[in-house]
C-alpha cells in the first residue's frame, strides 16, 4: 500500500516546548489506524466478520513493525492463547525509543463491517508505561458524559434516573430533554425502560461503543450521556479519548463467571467492584487515534476509487487526539493499491 501525503488540520497549535519525537509519534499511530481500516474495508458487506477481523489485524500488525518506539499491547485480540497476533503482551515497534503501552481495536464493529452498517472503526490509545489499565476482555457498566460540567456530576454507584437528574440540573434541563446513547442489546432491557420511564430519548446503536462514548464530547450529535455495558477493552479506549478532549467517564467491570474473575486475578485486578473513573482507566500523555471503516457518526468510512490502469485509490478520514496539548487533529488519506500481476 502507497499512502499519498496526509492533509493534517489542526484544531489547537501544539507548543513549540514539545519533544519532537513525541510529535511524529503522534501522526505515526494515524498510519497504523488507515492501515487497518483500508485492510478492513476491502471487507465490508462480505458478511465475514472473521475475515474481516484478521484482515485488520494483520495490517495493523505490520504498520506497527516500522514505529521507532518499544511497545507493548496490554489491550488487544485476547490472550496469547486464544489470538495469534496483537495478543495481550506482545511486543510492537522497533523495539526502541519510548516505552509505550498500546490498547488496540484493529477493527471496532466487526458485525458492522460484515453487514456494511454505520460506525465501524478502527481505534487504537498509547501512552507512557503503566499508564492505560490493563482491563481484562471482559464486560464493563460504563457512564459517559462530555466536557463542561461539574466535576462527579455522574455516579455509577447511583441508579440511570438519579444521574439523568444530575446531568439535566447541570445542564439546565429537564429530565425530559435529556439523550443517551445505550447499545441495542436484550440486557440493556431494563436500563431502556427506566429512561424511557423519565422522559429521555434513547438513541439506540447496534455496535461500536467507542463511537458511542465519543458522541457525548459532539454537540452536533445531540447526544447527552452514555450509558450500558460493553466491552472493558473498549472502556479503556473510549476513555483515552474523553482524557484528550474533556468529560467524564465512570466504568465498573462485570464478572460473569468465575473464569472472568480468574482472569482478572492475572492482570492484578482484586477490587472486582470498583468504580474506576477517567484517569483511572487512562492518565498521563494519552494519544487516541481512529480511522473510520464504514461511515459513522465520528468520522467517514473508506471510499474506493479504480484508476484505468485497475490500481484502486483508497480515502480515508482519521482522527487523532493528544491529552497533554489538548490537540485534535482531522485527517483525510490517499491510499494507492496496485493490482496483483501474475
Amino acid at each position: 500500500m502507497n499512502t499519498a501525503p496526509t492533509t493534517d488540520i489542526l484544531a489547537e497549535k501544539e507548543p513549540d516546548s514539545e519533544n519532537a519525537i513525541e510529535r511524529v509519534l503522534v501522526l505515526e499511530m494515524v498510519r497504523v489506524t488507515e492501515a487497518a481500516a483500508v485492510a478492513a474495508a476491502q471487507l465490508i458487506g462480505r458478511g465475514d466478520e472473521k475475515a474481516a477481523d484478521a484482515a485488520a489485524v494483520e495490517a495493523m500488525r505490520r504498520a506497527f513493525d516500522n514505529l521507532y518506539m518499544d511497545g507493548t499491547v496490554v489491550i488487544g485480540e485476547g490472550e496469547r492463547d486464544e489470538a495469534p497476533m496483537l495478543f495481550i503482551g506482545e511486543k510492537v515497534g522497533m523495539g526502541k525509543g519510548p516505552k509505550i503501552d498500546i490498547a488496540l481495536d484493529p477493527l471496532e464493529g466487526t458485525t458492522i463491517t460484515a453487514k456494511a452498517g454505520p460506525n465501524a472503526l478502527a481505534v487504537l490509545a498509547a501512552a507512557e508505561e503503566g499508564d492505560l489499565l490493563n482491563a481484562p476482555d471482559v464486560y464493563m457498566d460504563k457512564l459517559a458524559v462530555g466536557p463542561g460540567l461539574p466535576a462527579d456530576v455522574i455516579d455509577l454507584a447511583k441508579s440511570p434516573t438519579e444521574n439523568v437528574q444530575a446531568v439535566a440540573a447541570a445542564k439546565g434541563k429537564d429530565p425530559a430533554d435529556i439523550n443517551v446513547c445505550v447499545l441495542d442489546r436484550p440486557r440493556h432491557a431494563d436500563l431502556i425502560a427506566e429512561l424511557r420511564s423519565i422522559g429521555c430519548g434513547v438513541f439506540l446503536i447496534g455496535d461500536g461503543d467507542v463511537a458511542g462514548v465519543i458522541a457525548v464530547t459532539d454537540q452536533d450529535t445531540a447526544i447527552d450521556m452514555y450509558m450500558g455495558q460493553g466491552g472493558a477493552p473498549e472502556g479503556v479506549l473510549a476513555a483515552a479519548a474523553l482524557r484528550c478532549v474533556g468529560g467524564q467517564f465512570n466504568g465498573r467491570l462485570v464478572f460473569r463467571n468465575d473464569d472472568e474473575k480468574a482472569r482478572a486475578a492475572k492482570w492484578g485486578i482484586e477490587d472486582l467492584d470498583r468504580i474506576y473513573k477517567l484517569h483511572d482507566l487512562a492518565k498521563g500523555d494519552c494519544i487516541f487515534a481512529a480511522t473510520g471503516v464504514t461511515d459513522g457518526s465520528l468520522l467517514e468510512g473508506v471510499k474506493t476509487k479504480r484508476t484505468a490502469t485497475g490500481a484502486k485509490i483508497m480515502y480515508t478520514e482519521s482522527v487523532v487526539m493528544r491529552a497533554s496539548s489538548g490537540t485534535v487533529r482531522w485527517i483525510k488519506g490517499q491510499h494507492r493499491i496496485e493490482p496483483h500481476r501474475t
